[in-house]
């Protein structure tokens, strides 16, 4: 099994936990951060178990969801406040089966699933999300592929662009040359993993 990783900024979110006794039952926000793994058992013609090229248009769909938006539990007892004030223009709001970076780990798992299945032809999958809310705080939601198998094509294919893979619901201009951010908390003298 071959396996890749990838972290994406996902932008900064607002969002409050309804059944908190505590301060967390305010709305509150944090610049999100998700590092995804992807497994293959064969690489495609580059040697890659994904092109991250080809990650843009999962990227950007990422970003719809929490950047600069306020994520709502749909069981939230304040939703119809919330839909008032997004009537009104003052927030940009997602209805989410559950709010928490737990429950947004688990949404990107999906999303990022079904993007790079449909990208690799059911040769790649996402096996893993963790979600950090800063450098400190994070959850990870991790499927069981265990007895599911991936695809194995007769023939390796070539990757093809995600416009032309995934249908878009709305036009996504992306710029080629447009330049790479680094995370800003990473430690490039540290020796652990994740640079803190």
């Amino acid at each position: 099994m071959y396996s890749s990783t990838k972290i994406i900024e996902l932008g900064s979110c607002a969002f409050r936990q309804p059944k908190a006794v505590s301060h967390c039952r305010f709305i509150h926000g944090y610049r999100l951060t998700a590092k995804f793994w992807f497994n293959a058992t064969t690489l495609d013609d580059n040697n890659w178990v994904v092109d991250f090229g080809g990650l843009k248009k999962l990227k950007s769909t990422l970003q719809n969801q929490f950047d600069h938006t306020l994520c709502v539990s749909a069981d939230d007892p304040y939703l119809h406040a919330f839909e008032k004030l997004k009537d009104m223009g003052a927030v940009d709001l997602r209805v989410m089966d559950g709010v928490g970076i737990e429950m947004f780990a688990e949404w990107c798992h999906g999303q990022a699933d079904v993007y790079v299945n449909e990208l690799t032809d059911g040769r790649c999958r996402c096996t893993k999300v963790e979600l950090f809310e800063h450098e400190n705080n994070s959850a990870i939601y991790e499927c069981d592929l265990t007895g599911e198998s991936f695809s194995e094509p007769e023939h390796k294919q070539q990757v093809e662009t995600p416009t032309e893979q995934i249908k878009p619901d709305t036009a996504v201009s992306v710029n080629s040359n447009e330049r790479k951010l680094k995370n800003k908390w990473v430690d490039e003298k540290s020796t652990n993993v994740w640079g803190l």
